[in-house]
């Protein structure tokens, strides 16, 4: 059996993560569980997968925790109690968990980037679904994996669908893995976009968008900071980062096009005019499933992908004037350093800004470009952790700045 431990595991990812380990109780084994404040259910999680500990965020909860899993575990074997953390150093204690085999990190946002440093230097494997650790310190990240000989298995559909495809052609084992280059016969890949909530807006009609407009997908069911990050593309733009450090790729092999159907969930093309895709339904537990099992594939009880009830897939190509957000993304990741963190901050903290109506929807690209163009001049471009940090906490406090103004 595999150990698994999971960071942020009463969310979206965290969830499906256990479904994953419920459905196949024979291959993998819960040993860790970091989460949030929903104790609620994390009080379920425990009782149903008895891990070995558990961290939650808010350290004075832990009287509040062991309360309700005395009542709850009463009668049971002292071992289904587990070690109860709190804190940071709760979060990385869960990440660095001797029994675990691989790390799922389903936490949202730079939040997830220390736990996830914490489980590379303990050689642990990740299924990386926190893209946010990439993109903001990808100059950091990259020299901690080749040291401890962790790997990153994309979890993002995205990545996962390229990750999959790469293993019919000549890559080399290490590019598929984050510290290796392309070889002879690729040519680029196409990162595919839903197009997101407001796909079928004009410019003109996303004047009157709200939250609500915005956190409704067509397509995923998704937390809602990313939901609002597919309705304006940055997403996708943040995807490009990422997928420049995971597999070695200039930003011009990187191609976005928009698939509403969101079946094809990527696609990598060839010299010889070759393309390789790979096809699902839209539900994140397909890629999460294969962090989980590489480099085996399980047989699934699941609903079988049938095109023919598909019925069409289409393709687009993104329009900038509506989605300008990629373009602040694909420059931020050009210009390197230090930059794409604060790209990532900033629209970390309006986005958050946004869902708490404090600013428009169109406010979010406005704001993130001119954070950015103020960090121009102090572009740092080769970047430590402590750099990285520091950058992070300047973006945030600026959009809050330049949020008074509106």
């Amino acid at each position: 059996m595999k150990a698994i431990s999971i960071l942020g595991s009463t969310g979206s990812i965290g969830t499906q993560t256990l479904e994953i380990a419920e459905e196949f109780p024979n291959q993998f084994n819960v040993v860790a569980l970091a989460a949030g404040s929903n104790l609620d259910l994390l009080v379920e999680q425990i009782d149903k997968h008895k891990p070995e500990v558990v961290s939650i965020s808010d350290e004075e909860l832990i009287p509040q925790l062991k309360s309700r899993l005395n009542q709850r575990l009463k009668g049971k074997p002292a071992k289904e109690f587990p070690k109860l953390v709190g804190g940071p150093d709760g979060v990385n204690t869960v990440a660095s968990w001797d029994h675990s085999d691989l790390v799922v990190t389903g936490i949202v946002g730079c939040a997830g980037l220390l736990p996830t440093l914490a489980a590379i230097k303990a050689g642990k494997d990740l299924a990386l679904a926190n893209k946010e650790t990439l993109i903001a310190a990808g100059p950091v990240v990259l020299p901690e994996l080749k040291k401890s000989g962790s790997r990153l298995l994309p979890a993002d559909s995205e990545h996962s669908a390229i990750f999959q495809c790469l293993q019919g052609t000549p890559w080399s084992e290490n590019a598929r893995l984050s510290t290796g280059v392309p070889t002879p016969g690729f040519r680029n890949i196409h990162l595919t976009a839903s197009g997101g909530a407001f796909r079928d807006w004009s410019v003109e009609e996303l004047k009157r968008a709200t939250v609500k407009d915005a956190t409704s997908h067509p397509n995923w069911s998704m937390g809602r900071k990313i939901t609002v990050d597919s309705a304006t593309l940055m997403n996708k733009g943040l995807e490009v980062i990422e997928a420049h450090y995971l597999f070695g790729l200039d930003y011009d092999q990187i191609e976005i096009v928009i698939h509403p159907q969101s079946i094809i969930h990527s696609m990598v093309e060839l010299e010889d005019s070759s393309i390789l895709a790979q096809l699902g339904w839209p539900d994140m537990k397909l890629p999460i499933l294969y962090c989980m099992s590489w480099p085996k594939r399980f047989k699934t009880p699941w609903k079988r992908l049938n095109l023919a009830e598909v019925g069409e897939l289409t393709f687009k190509s993104p329009d900038t004037n509506k989605y300008p957000c990629m373009e602040l993304a694909y420059s931020a990741g050009k210009a390197g350093g230090t930059m794409p963190a604060v790209l990532n901050a900033a629209n970390e903290e309006v986005v958050s800004q946004f869902l708490k109506e404090n600013i428009h929807f169109l406010d979010i690209p406005k704001i993130i470009e001119t954070i950015c163009e103020k960090h121009k001049n102090e572009n740092k471009k080769d970047p430590n952790l402590d750099d990285i940090l520091l950058v992070d906490s300047w973006a945030r406090k600026e959009v809050c700045a330049e949020i008074k103004k509106y």
